[in-house]
């Protein structure tokens, strides 16, 4: 019998690699919303050393769980499209092979819900609704990813509204406050650009299988506009509203990483289908440093 070292299961004469599960996870992506989910503890108010058992409980669900697993149902039901866009992936490059990929799937999902309990009612409501959405936006006969406009919608506010607005809920035992929704909502609209960059990787594919995504029914050019947008719009409502709400420090800060990303985004420009990892590795840290600036003026109990 194989060791367990290097085998989990075998399907067709190909070994299972456990390092072929962790990649399937990917650990890449879980940084989003372990971040909002900070951001929702920061907004909360809370004190952290009263409560950071569950602030440390809550940040692995949103990232290694909740995101872990949505992205193994992604790869599970995108290993067609993946055969072309990314062929060393897990599942197309047989490192995972047969069905074991939806197993982890399946297996990360109730794993994620008992974490998710864990949290309380809200938390668990939350998470509850975390596992739709990732199942909906991946799999048939939904599949919302299959157009561009919803699809990405419905990962940011999964990436970003949810987690924060989870933190905020668990830690503060209510709903939250108005403010926090509206400005997590934003922050979670912004990121509907953010995913339409993560899409010009992989144009070539979603054209094959009819993945409507923003590259491919709108064009590199035009839908790089349309994401340079969607990620500007809301962080220019949030400053403002700062400014409003008597916050006018971290106003001008998000409206300065806002600016600087404005001149990251002309560059961005001249050559989208080249440049969106990098503006991914540049653009978006200010993002979300803008992020947390907000969450830190809501917190501090604005009139």
């Amino acid at each position: 019998m194989p060791s367990g070292t290097d085998i989990v299961g075998r399907a067709g004469g190909q070994r299972l690699q456990p390092s072929a599960v962790l990649e399937l996870l990917k650990p890449v992506t879980w940084f989003p919303p372990m971040w909002a989910f900070a951001c929702g503890a920061v907004a909360s108010g809370a004190a952290f050393l009263d409560v950071y058992p569950m602030i440390a409980l809550g940040i692995l669900l949103a990232g290694p769980m909740v995101c872990g697993m949505s992205q193994a149902v992604n790869d599970w039901f995108d290993r067609h499209v993946d055969a072309i866009n990314e062929p060393q992936r897990p599942i197309p490059s047989g490192r995972m092979p047969g069905r074991s990929g939806l197993y982890v799937a399946i297996g990360w999902t109730f794993a994620s819900l008992l974490v998710g309990a864990a949290l309380g009612p809200w938390g668990f409501a939350a998470t509850v609704l975390a596992v739709v959405m990732a199942w909906i936006y991946s799999a048939p006969p939904l599949r919302l990813k299959q157009n561009g406009w919803w699809g990405n919608l419905a990962c940011g506010m999964s990436y970003e509204t949810l987690p924060w607005l989870t933190a905020t809920a668990v830690l503060a035992g209510s709903a939250p406050d108005p403010k926090v929704v509206l400005v997590a909502v934003l922050y979670g609209l912004g990121a509907h650009g953010i995913m339409t960059l993560n899409d010009f990787k992989s144009i070539e594919g979603d054209t094959r299988f009819g993945l409507r995504s923003l590259p491919v029914i709108l064009g590199a050019d035009r839908a790089a506009k349309v994401a340079c947008l969607f990620m500007a719009a809301p962080q220019a409502v949030v400053a403002a509203l700062l400014l409003a709400w008597g916050a006018p420090l971290q106003a001008a800060m998000v409206a300065g990483v806002l600016l600087a990303q404005g001149l990251l985004m002309r560059k961005l420009l001249r050559d989208p289908r080249g440049l969106a990892p990098w503006y991914n590795g540049t653009g978006i840290t200010l993002y979300v440093s803008g992020m947390m600036v907000s969450a830190v003026a809501l917190s501090g109990g604005m009139p």
